[in-house]
């Protein structure tokens, strides 16, 4: 039987490195051309409501922001029944919790995808609400869709140079270089919170 893949990406974009996933499936889907056989999305912090896409896939790239521990910018790559226990292990935000769930779930359920690999990066900085990625984490993205087209080549899903059409992105406003590009100076649109709920400097 043929297999289907998944390449999926979760996480935030509106936290700085918590959107290197989704930066890496856009990435994939600007860089290579993939057949029929494999889905590209953009799963951001959707949860369980990833359940049906897992259900049509046998093979599974994780793209995320993982706190291993490890110095900032480190790669680290994860197969098979490792991968929860590694998201879980440090949780970052909500969104790693949920997947966690996303698999026990999907396994519970006898439709987890029989070979999953997690690429996953250790944040630089996370405290930026609306910010970008950060230089070292960005200059990653290459190498980890580098490790996937591998990984999954090695499966016998293989890609030529060129672009994979999907609907499963984020609409494009919200691309990198869209998103980042016309983010307002730290002056003009405060880093960390809203200011107007900030306490009064003494």
């Amino acid at each position: 039987m043929a297999h289907k893949a998944l390449i999926l990406g979760i996480g935030n974009v509106l936290w700085a490195d918590e959107g290197f996933g989704v930066r890496c499936v856009e990435h994939v889907a600007r860089t290579l051309a993939y057949g029929p056989e494999v889905a590209i999305l953009d799963g951001g912090t959707q949860g369980l409501y990833l359940l049906p896409f897992l259900e049509e896939v046998d093979i599974m790239v994780v793209f995320d922001a993982v706190d291993y521990g490890l110095p900032p910018g480190t790669m680290k790559v994860v197969e098979g029944d490792e991968v929860p226990a590694f998201m879980g292990a440090k949780k970052m935000s909500l969104h790693q919790t949920g997947f966690q769930d996303v698999i026990a779930t999907a396994q519970l359920m006898g439709y987890c995808p029989d070979q999953i690999v997690l690429i996953g990066c250790q944040p630089v900085e996370l405290e930026d609400f609306g910010g970008g990625l950060r230089p070292q984490t960005a200059a990653r993205i290459p190498e980890a869709v580098t490790i996937a087209r591998d990984w999954l080549g090695a499966r016998g899903i293989t890609a030529t140079e060129g672009q994979t059409a999907t609907n499963d992105l984020a609409d494009p406003a919200l691309h990198r270089d869209v998103y980042e590009g016309g983010r307002p100076s730290e002056e003009v649109a405060c880093r960390i919170g809203d200011a107007r709920f900030f306490p009064a400097a003494e």
